[in-house]
């Protein structure tokens, strides 16, 4: 009975263990994860609420989930430019998602005619170490409303999950990866793909006749964050309004900016959550512009199956909200 007993315990202990350790950097990521791993396990997400991307700076406890997890995914340097360093020390796969084979790659500046695709088959799961210079020195020589400060025209666009083409090989890659580590479940992961792809296709007939309907109607940015997700449905910010979180910009500055709102006439100025910049009560005083959020990284969104279709869909609703008001 003991020897049983002890059996039922290790198998037990074994299936416990089975579970793979996927950690994402970001949670869109996660969100995508999620949707593969349903009824199997639980992804985990690198950044807390409300932290930046682009300027995180890791802890401890977080270069320790780094080296411990099983799978690790995230967008590139281009996006974590400090995490570089610490995969350095990982001996388990990691996938940055922007050299994935087959991804539409846009740069800052292109039109939406002008999305790049990477058809090259690289090794992508240990370390990478590239030149990422993209024209760092060249020099930002418009008045603000073109790009903003952490985007320099021709560099990456690393908001790549915002594609929903792009959400479908990122979990196609997952999902490969998966079934190799947990063979006893590829076929839940290889379901629970197909079923996401179905979703983001039902989607995407959902929202588009309410998008393309929006056409044409004029609006702002504080971020340039969502140009896969416009290019995906023929929408295009007409400026950014590009504010240094540590610097409140001068007069002119203002100035330029409230022109380009009069000129525009009725439109809507769309800030990113958690913090609706200080300004924008400013920029917008007097005028018949409408003050909105969108939120490309879902931060409020609970970690399920189809959160990440739910990101998308809130991004629509919030266009479609604001800009069918005008």
């Amino acid at each position: 009975m003991s020897r049983l007993f002890c059996l039922i315990t290790l198998l037990f202990v074994a299936n416990a263990q089975a579970e793979v350790r996927l950690l994402t950097s970001i949670k869109p990521l996660q969100l995508i994860a999620a949707a593969v791993q349903d009824g199997v396990g639980s992804p985990d997400v690198l950044l807390p609420p409300g932290a930046s991307p682009h300027h995180y700076a890791l802890r401890p406890s977080d270069v320790r989930r780094v080296r411990n997890a099983d799978l690790l995914y995230w967008i590139g340097p281009d996006m974590e430019a400090f995490l570089p360093r610490v995969l350095e020390g990982r001996s388990k796969p990691n996938v940055a998602v922007q050299e994935l084979p087959g991804m539409t790659l846009r740069r800052f500046g292109d039109s939406h005619a002008e999305a790049h695709h990477d058809d090259h088959d690289h090794d992508h799961d240990h370390d990478h170490d590239h030149d990422h210079d993209h024209d760092h020195d060249h020099e930002h020589a418009d008045d603000g409303l073109g790009h903003d400060h952490d985007h320099r025209p021709g560099s990456l666009d690393a908001h790549l999950w915002l594609l929903p083409a792009n959400a479908k090989l990122i979990a196609a890659r997952m999902a490969a990866d998966l079934a190799k580590l947990d063979a006893a479940n590829a076929a839940r992961y290889a379901a629970n793909l197909q079923a996401f792809e179905a979703r983001l296709d039902a989607l995407d007939g959902r929202i588009r006749p309410t998008l393309v309907a929006l056409q044409g109607k004029p609006y702002f940015v504080f971020h340039e964050a969502y140009d896969y997700f416009e290019a995906a449905y023929g929408l295009k910010h007409a400026g950014v309004f590009s504010v240094l979180t540590e610097v409140q910009p001068g007069a002119r500055h203002v100035a330029a900016m409230r022109k380009r709102l009069q000129q525009a006439g009725p439109s809507c100025v769309f800030s990113e959550p958690p913090l609706r910049p200080r300004l924008a009560e400013t920029l917008t005083a007097g005028l018949p512009v409408k003050l909105a959020e969108l939120d490309a990284l879902g931060g409020d969104l609970p970690v399920t199956a189809t959160a990440y279709e739910q990101l998308l869909e809130n991004l629509a609703g919030g266009l479609a909200e604001c800009l069918g008001s005008l």
